[in-house]
């Protein structure tokens, strides 16, 4: 039978499961484990070895076993934790990763790698046994069946935290196909002997002889099909009436595991842990899994839709309000259900910064072990939403942050108590809403940034520096391809490769990098994101006979100058005092050569803008309006135009190109270094022959 239209529900499944595995064996304390925490990794694990065997995958079904068998020792008291089993069971973590990478590409795992994982388990196992030896460890008895209070069916989600007493279980399954009804009566054969079997409909019966608990079958029925369509009861032993008695069997695992979040996997549907089987089943019903595609579909039909409002819109600016008052009552509400209909689905995609965050503890572990330093991690703003298309964007940059906080900032435990600061180091990861957008931070209380070590490394390398700069333009150094101040390069950072890829990957993603140091005291580095790429809130300026799009966020105020507020500091160049303060100039009729473009500041508009930490003003020719424009990626569909990070199509049906505000600074400086250079080769007498 194709089992093909299960194995991708089993595989995001398997990796949400080894997501949580690898949290909880980081939170938990090998001297005094958690026997909540012990029973939840057990489960992940067995759930996931259940779905390798249901899809055939030998590999993966071989190591969770191995790793199942450790962790049921472990969570029955007949296993010694300690911190190297927890980082074999960590390194198992990756390599079931990679199995399931493979599985996933339809390949086999490396056998070699396989190999190896396999018997770092069964070391591990020896070695517990031979710790054990003397004297073997008495079997755990096995719990005796609890009385029932009442005859009662007991739900698959109640049968999940349950052991079955012994004997056959009676199995139903409701709204079946038939594909699903084949399947799990070909499955459950695999975990006993089938007694009978009855079809009904949509609906399938089975009586199974089995030693398997139910949260067992659970687990391997629920990659097929819903939690929901399953009910378990045990059927008496030596009972000839077809009742069935509920199942009330004491837990094997501890008691207080049957409150805990179990990782148990999902059908299609998905289905976060809770508390309680109850809360989970309420869970059940109001998620479901959608395939990003599908989202992404949705939305660049909602963007087509408001544009199509816009348009209207526009055109029915032309109309006698009198005459066509219902008419453009209706628009008045198409408007703004268009509005709320555009910020409901792309809700859909945004997704908690957790997901970023929750990767980083076994980072700094890792990491901060092979530096022999130690690190504290702190997160804040974990649930501040993100798009999803930026979220993914952003794990790269930021992990480069991080390992680079704990390779160059953070100093050794000896270092630190030499300096008066507390052994440990802290590393501090931060998400928060400003505005429109999200801003993320990389703290740490290391040795912050040497002012001395950078400006000389700059003028070693044949940057433009001066003794002069201020604090903000010598951070920024450290972005240059190819900067580093490292003594050594490690296998972790030094070799002045990454920091530069940070800063272009994140501008690419409509963003900026901004830092703070203190030396002795640490850095910061801040990342300010917009929340979505997919819209944005805009004003629209006309420069000649062109629309553009300012992103609002970067907007500060506009006004007209007057003329004793004009400087001019180059033949070219030009500032503003604005209260007190002295802004460079930039026209965009000149960034982008565009025709019959005002070109006195007097007659004109100047927008303030601010992009990080710098100010300046651009000079346009008016203002058309503020409204929310619809992104669309300008190089997919043509090709990179320097100053412009994209494009939108406004209610007339034209397009209009969206100004990337962070490049203005660089390209006007390039436009005044060209007109210098052309002005001197101008002035220039010929060479004498």
């Amino acid at each position: 039978m194709d089992l093909s239209q299960f194995t991708q529900a089993f595989f995001v499944e398997a990796v949400e499961l080894l997501a949580q595995m690898e949290q909880l064996l980081l939170e938990l304390d090998a001297e005094a484990p958690d026997s909540e925490q012990l029973n939840a990794i057990f489960r992940a694990a067995h759930s996931i070895k259940g779905g390798a065997a249901t899809f055939g995958f030998v590999a993966l079904t071989d190591t969770t076993h191995l790793l199942e068998t450790l962790l049921d020792r472990a969570r029955h008291g007949q296993l010694t934790l300690s911190r190297s089993m927890i980082d074999s069971f960590l390194e198992t973590k990756d390599a079931l990763q990679e199995q399931l990478m493979a599985y996933q590409a339809e390949n086999e795992p490396d056998p070699e790698r396989v190999a190896h994982i396999c018997e770092v388990l069964r070391q591990l196992a020896l070695e517990s046994d031979g710790a054990q030896a003397a004297p073997a460890p008495a079997p755990v008895p096995a719990p005796a069946p609890a009385p029932a209070p009442a005859p009662a069916a007991v739900p698959a989600a109640s049968a999940a935290a349950v052991s079955a007493p012994g004997g056959a279980l009676r199995i139903r399954f409701s709204r079946l196909s038939d594909s699903e009804c084949d399947l799990l009566a070909d499955e459950l054969g695999n975990l006993g002997k089938l007694l009978s079997r009855t079809r009904s409909g949509d609906q399938l019966t089975v009586l199974l002889d089995t030693s398997c608990a139910p949260d067992d079958i659970v687990a391997v029925c629920c990659f097929v099909i819903d939690e929901s369509q399953i009910e378990i009861t045990a059927e008496p032993a030596g009972d000839a009436a077809p009742a069935a008695a509920p199942i009330a069997a004491a837990p094997a695992a501890p008691a207080a595991a049957a409150s805990q979040p179990a990782p148990a996997p999902a059908g299609p549907a998905s289905r976060p842990a809770s508390s309680s089987a109850a809360a989970a089943g309420a869970k059940d019903s109001s998620s479901i899994r959608v395939d990003v595609e599908k989202v992404d579909q949705l939305i660049n039909l909602v963007g087509e839709l408001v544009i199509t409002q816009s348009m209207l819109t526009q055109a029915a600016t032309m109309l006698d309000p009198v005459e066509c008052e219902r008419f453009l009552s209706g628009l008045g509400h198409l408007e703004r259900n268009a509005r709320d209909l555009q910020e409901s689905v792309m809700s859909i995609r945004m997704m908690p910064m957790d997901y970023v965050f929750s990767r980083f503890p076994r980072v700094i572990r890792d990491v901060s072990a092979k530096l022999g330093k130690e690190v504290r991690l702190d997160t804040f703003g974990k649930e501040t939403e993100l798009d999803k298309g930026l979220i993914e964007r952003i794990i790269d940059p930021l992990t480069h942050l991080v390992r680079n906080s704990l390779d160059h900032g953070i100093e050794t435990p000896a270092q630190r108590i030499a300096k008066g600061k507390e052994a440990e180091g802290q590393l501090l990861l931060s998400a928060q809403h400003h505005g429109g957008n999200i801003v993320i931070e990389v703290s740490d209380d290391g040795a912050g940034l040497n002012r001395q070590k950078i400006l000389a490394k700059a003028m070693q390398q044949g940057l433009p520096v001066t003794d002069t700069m201020p604090d903000d333009e010598v951070w920024q150094l450290i972005f240059a391809p190819g900067f580093s101040t490292a003594e050594q390069v490690t296998d972790i950072s030094g070799r002045g490769v990454g920091m530069d890829v940070v800063k272009r990957n994140i501008q690419e993603m409509g963003g900026h990098v901004e830092i703070s140091s203190r030396e002795g005291w640490g850095t910061t580095t801040r990342i300010v994101l917009p929340l979505t790429l997919a819209i944005l809130n805009g004003m629209s300026v006309k420069v000649g006979s062109e629309a553009y799009i300012l992103p609002l966020s970067y907007v500060i105020e506009s006004l007209q100058p007057r003329t004793e507020h004009l400087h001019s500091i180059t033949s070219d160049g030009h500032v503003i005092k604005v209260r007190g303060e002295y802004l460079p100039l930039i026209e965009l009729h000149g960034v982008f050569d565009v025709a019959g473009a005002q070109t006195d500041p007097t007659q004109g508009i100047l927008v303030i803008v601010q992009a990080g930490e710098t100010r300046f003003a651009l000079l346009v020719d008016e203002l058309l309006g503020q409204h929310q424009v619809v992104v669309k990626n300008l190089e997919t569909n043509y090709r990179k135009v320097p100053g412009i990070s994209a494009a939108t199509i406004l209610g007339d049906g034209s397009v209009a190109f969206i100004i990337d505000v962070d490049a203005m600074p660089r390209i006007q400086r390039a436009h005044v270094e060209r007109a210098t250079v052309l002005a001197r080769a101008a002035r220039a007498e010929p060479v004498a022959a």
